[in-house]
């Protein structure tokens, strides 16, 4: 027996690996796995070179628990480890037996990057004692056993064992105990270990026989050694890509297609990602792409390697060029990593373009899925913005799909304004905006359904993207000004006309803390509906995009919703409300006015004699007079609301049309819903 000190820079590193070199416990299992297969592998290359003559058999890693020994034994038969060996490669923490090996043979493809060293440490983040009983291939080789129990003493005895190769034996601690139940370790292995491409074995086989679990002579493989993603894609169906991916997401619905990756240069890198269904914009999930090397899985956050946008989907990567930290938990950034991410991007654009330009017709019928990852891409990745110009699509309300050359095309003589700004018109909601796009359509405008959960932000990218170019929903205003034209109609109320009914109609308009309503006119066809609701496009914009966001952009998001109540002053039933107004109160209103003109006048004409005079050269009377007509003519305006208001609260008309255009924009809910219904049945 021979004793010695692990060769370390501190007698604490057993605490460090215990709380701080690894980021979850359960990952020695995948450690010590992953050494077992790489020991396998090891022993194929020597083979296939020469350097082994034997007979290389059965290599599968076993894995065994003693509950009652409380040990968990990794046993494998590759290349096993001298006395010597274990010195080097064990005793000694900073040195990687696999870095010297790799050099050795790196002109062999199957040669694998081993981690000996601090991989096997974790062992002791769960264990209090870990024994290592190991037979090199090598001729003449002794058996020995390592035993340490987390200090920095070490045993090495002379042992016994028939065949080559390593068991690790972990007596674990009483803290760990999980990691002695079947249920657990299973769990372990399915995570961790179920590509490797050696096959790992959990306990026998069982089926139900009889009304128990019954266990079999068969080995309980537990990974598929090769995996979709290893092979060819000349070889695979779309079935086996589906199956795969049922495998890797049992609950999930059938993709809607997939990208197979395989890259050998300027760097290794191989998988299959997956674009999931997406049934509403709310299911979005990150974390469910999985990051192997080498078959060994690393972590499903691959915010560093992959692009954010393609964190939407699905699947698996795997690189044995990705850099790792000593814990192979965490991706550590460097230029590697970079140029994966933009090769990743550039492979997933191309490929989009490809089944874009081979089946439009199917893309299309997939767009409404596909549009979120798309817009994303646009939004996060200047690269991938330029690439998918091909294939990117806008969809109109009639379900049609089209390029954004080719809409510019169809638009571009009908919906250029007055400045020569190419006006996109769009709806959030065509149900509910309904009325708005029937009237733009009525004008030859198309309209485009921006309903995703990204659009708000989109459109405020493409405007930013596009020369001369803006978008517009289609309830930002009435038809003839969400594209203005040179040409204008008239309008049939004069000024005073228009002052008195819009005190008529401002006292009717439902105005709260949540809502608030400006009472406009505009002089439309009499074909055109009498009043309606839209709402001004920038701060409808900021509400939304702070509701996304949050943040600075607060401020938005508090303010009430603001609305316009567009009156058309060319409509009959708005004259014949005007033609009410000046029967029943005309005579009151237009005294008034008259009054209120007359002061405003001799106003005028006191502060036309004040100009260019300091304030303390302006008589005092001068002052009293103007502060007199003040009073005056808010005494007299008030009364003449007074008036028009209580006209408005008597007439039915007004509510009627103040209602109807709250109902066309779906705002007309509850008890005002009931009155306008009783309403309607008293008019007609």
């Amino acid at each position: 027996m021979s004793k010695g000190n692990i060769g370390v820079s501190s007698e604490n590193i057993f605490p460090i690996i215990k709380k701080f070199l690894y980021s979850d416990h359960e990952i020695f299992l995948r450690e010590l796995v992953s050494n077992a297969v790489d020991a396998s592998q090891k022993l194929k290359t020597l083979s296939s070179v020469g350097e082994f003559k034997g007979e290389i058999g059965d290599l599968k890693v076993k894995i065994a628990i003693d509950p009652k020994e409380k040990t968990l034994t990794i046993s494998d038969r590759g290349v096993g480890m001298t006395a010597e060996e274990i010195e080097k490669y064990i005793n000694q923490i900073a040195f990687s037996g696999a870095e010297e090996f790799l050099d050795k043979y790196k002109t062999d493809a199957h040669a694998i990057i081993g981690h000996f060293g601090l991989g096997f440490y974790s062992s002791f983040m769960v264990a209090k004692k870990v024994e290592i009983h190991t037979l090199s291939h090598k001729e003449g080789a002794q058996a020995v056993k390592w035993s340490c129990d987390g200090s920095p003493e070490y045993t090495i005895d002379e042992i016994k064992k028939e065949d080559r190769g390593t068991d690790i034996v972990l007596y674990i601690d009483d803290e760990n105990k999980q990691f002695l139940e079947k249920a657990e370790i299973t769990r372990l292995l399915n995570k961790y270990c179920r590509f490797l491409p050696i096959e790992v074995t959990f306990g026998k086989k069982t089926e139900w026989k009889d009304g128990k679990e019954v266990e079999l002579e068969e080995d309980n493989v537990v990974n598929d050694t090769n995996p979709l993603w290893t092979r060819k894609p000349a070889d695979l169906k779309d079935e086996d890509y589906k199956k795969f991916y049922r495998d890797l997401y049992p609950m999930s619905e059938d993709p809607i297609f997939n990208i197979h990756l395989n890259v050998d240069y300027p760097f290794n890198l191989t998988g299959v990602l997956y674009f999931p269904k997406i049934k509403n914009n709310v299911e979005v999930q990150k974390n469910k792409i999985q990051l192997y090397s080498n078959q060994v899985f690393i972590t499903d956050s691959v915010e560093n390697i992959v692009p954010e946008f393609l964190t939407l989907l699905h699947g698996v990567l795997d690189s044995p060029d990705i850099p790792l930290n000593v814990s192979r938990s965490y991706l550590q950034s460097d230029g590697n990593v970079k140029k994966i991410s933009n090769h990743i991007t550039k492979k997933v654009a191309d490929r989009l373009a490809e089944i874009f330009k081979e089946d439009r017709k199917g893309f299309e019928e997939k767009w409404d899925s596909l549009k979120l990852f798309i817009e994303y891409g646009k939004l996060t990745e200047e690269k991938f913005y330029d690439k998918a110009q091909k294939f990117a699509l806008l969809k109109n309300t009639d379900g049609k799909y089209f390029t954004l050359d080719e809409y510019k095309e169809i638009i571009k003589e009908n919906q250029t304004d007055k400045d020569k700004q190419l006006v996109y018109l769009y709806t959030t909601n065509a149900t509910e905006q309904h009325s708005f796009i029937q009237g733009a359509k009525d004008k030859g405008y198309d309209v485009l359904e921006m309903d995703g959960q990204l659009d708000t932000h989109f459109i405020n990218h493409l405007e930013q993207k596009l020369e001369k170019t803006r978008f517009v929903r289609v309830d930002a205003d009435v038809v003839e000004k969400l594209i203005p034209k040179e040409d204008t109609i008239e309008s049939k109320l004069t000024a005073g006309d228009k002052d008195d009914l819009t005190q008529v109609f401002s006292a009717k308009v439902p105005n709260s803390d949540k809502m608030n309503f400006i009472v406009a006119f505009e002089a439309m066809g009499a074909s055109a509906n009498p009043a309606m609701i839209t709402q001004q496009e920038f701060m409808r914009r900021m509400k939304e995009m702070s509701a996304m966001q949050g943040g600075g952009m607060n401020f938005y998001g508090e303010m009430p919703d603001s609305y316009q109540l567009v009156v058309n002053e060319n409509h009959p039933l708005v004259e014949r409300i005007l033609a009410e107004k000046k029967e029943k109160v005309g005579e009151q209103t237009d005294s008034l006015r008259s009054k209120i003109e007359s002061l405003n006048k001799k106003r005028s004409e006191i502060e036309k004699a004040k100009e260019g005079k300091k304030e303390e050269e302006i008589p005092q009377a001068q002052k009293d007079e103007l502060s007199d007509l003040d009073k005056k003519i808010s005494e007299l305006n008030d009364k003449k609301t007074k008036i028009l208001s209580a006209f408005s609260m008597d007439n039915k008309l007004v509510s009627q049309l103040i209602d109807l255009a709250l109902l066309s924009n779906n705002m007309l809910k509850g008890e005002a819903l009931t009155k306008f219904v009783k309403r309607s049945i008293d008019l007609i």
